[in-house]
């Protein structure tokens, strides 16, 4: 591995898929910061992502606050000098049904999922050069509806459209900014809570034949942050085995 001088922040990095993107750019030789809600969480992740050969920020941060939004941005610019790449994995998806979902259900995962790309690529944007790339986790729920998650379907459409939109007003600073949306993919929050039963259900939806892994995410997002996607901007990669294609 090749030490490259660039940092890369990635929330919602304790476990699951955002710790599989840390750990993968880490490997391509990328200075990382951790960021989740909880402090002992993130050092953990970040001590184990240490052991790869890359110098590691930990920074516990409410994504959905501005202040906290900032402290993670200086904290980062304090300790590196620069930022180079963001990645807004950070999400929650409460199953409730619409019907009996609350004000404060909705708003809760529209803060964390979507209002939480906007104050993250607004702070990272002010200490961004020309190179710098914003990835955006968002989801095939952008796309098909779920039931039981119609906030969750909503925040990630708004992440999409987002992404679009933001790229247009970047291009001028040379900043790419661009969305992968996972399928199914095999993590503790994911598949944890699912029998044996919907697992078969889940994977028989998937024409490659199997979940996803945090990984397959995150060669997605190594590829994206890299020089070799600089011409690539406003753009949804799906991710799904092809759930989407039926």
């Amino acid at each position: 591995m090749q030490l490259q001088n660039k940092v890369a922040i990635v929330t919602g990095a304790k476990q699951g898929i955002g710790f599989g993107i840390a750990s993968a750019l880490a490997k391509e030789g990328y200075q990382i910061v951790v960021s989740d809600l909880k402090q002992a969480d993130c050092e953990t992740a970040a001590a184990a992502i240490t052991k790869l050969g890359v110098k590691t920020l930990a920074v516990a941060c409410d994504v959905s606050k501005k202040n906290e939004v900032g402290n993670l941005i200086s904290q980062t610019i304090k300790e590196f000098g620069q930022l180079d790449i963001l990645v807004n994995n950070a999400g929650i998806y409460p199953y409730v049904s619409f019907l009996d979902m609350t004000e404060t259900d909705w708003d809760k995962v529209m803060a964390v999922n979507l209002k939480s790309v906007f104050l993250c690529s607004k702070a990272a944007v002010k200490e961004m050069k020309a190179g710098g790339k914003i990835v955006n986790i968002s989801s095939i729920a952008s796309f098909i509806g779920f039931e039981g998650l119609a906030h969750y379907c909503a925040s990630k459409g708004g992440i999409n459209s987002l992404t679009r939109a933001l790229a247009l007003e970047l291009a001028n600073k040379k900043i790419n900014i661009n969305s992968i949306a996972p399928g199914a993919i095999e993590t503790p929050g994911a598949s944890g809570g699912m029998t044996e039963e919907t697992k078969k259900e889940t994977i028989a939806l998937i024409p490659w034949g199997r979940l996803g892994t945090p990984d397959d995410i995150a060669q997605s997002v190594v590829f994206l942050a890299s020089n070799k996607a600089d011409y690539i901007t406003g753009q949804v990669l799906v991710v799904d085995g092809g759930w989407t294609l039926r």
